[in-house]
């Protein structure tokens, strides 16, 4: 679970050194943020199922719901946040970041302990 979230801070912080190269400042700060408004609600939940899978008898499957709901609504209202909030906005630095932080925890998968 950390795994996946570790390959998507990788990912965001190749992206935004990338976008940095291409298009500037305000292209890497805005790879970070779309990024980030996928990897801090992924690692809130992860940290949320950690916690309650060492406490016995926790109604596992109905808080994983439940948190998954919060995490895709928390994902929402940063994405919104950002727009309304950084002026320097670069659109397409933005959606490459989350994208590319959204499809990294798939690559955890990719290797069996």
């Amino acid at each position: 679970m950390f795994r996946a979230i570790l390959l998507q801070v990788v990912a965001t912080l190749l992206v935004a050194g990338v976008c940095a190269s291409w298009a500037g400042g305000s292209a890497a700060v805005s790879a970070l943020l779309g990024g980030g408004a996928c990897v801090l609600p992924n690692l809130l939940f992860a940290l949320r199922l950690y916690s309650l899978s060492r406490r016995p008898g926790a109604a596992y499957a109905a808080n994983f719901f439940l948190g998954e709901f919060v995490k895709v609504g928390a994902t929402i209202g940063l994405l919104v946040l950002i727009v309304r909030t950084y002026a320097d906005l670069h659109w397409p630095s933005m959606l490459i970041g989350l994208g590319l932080a959204l499809q990294a925890g798939f690559l955890a998968f990719l290797k069996k302990s």
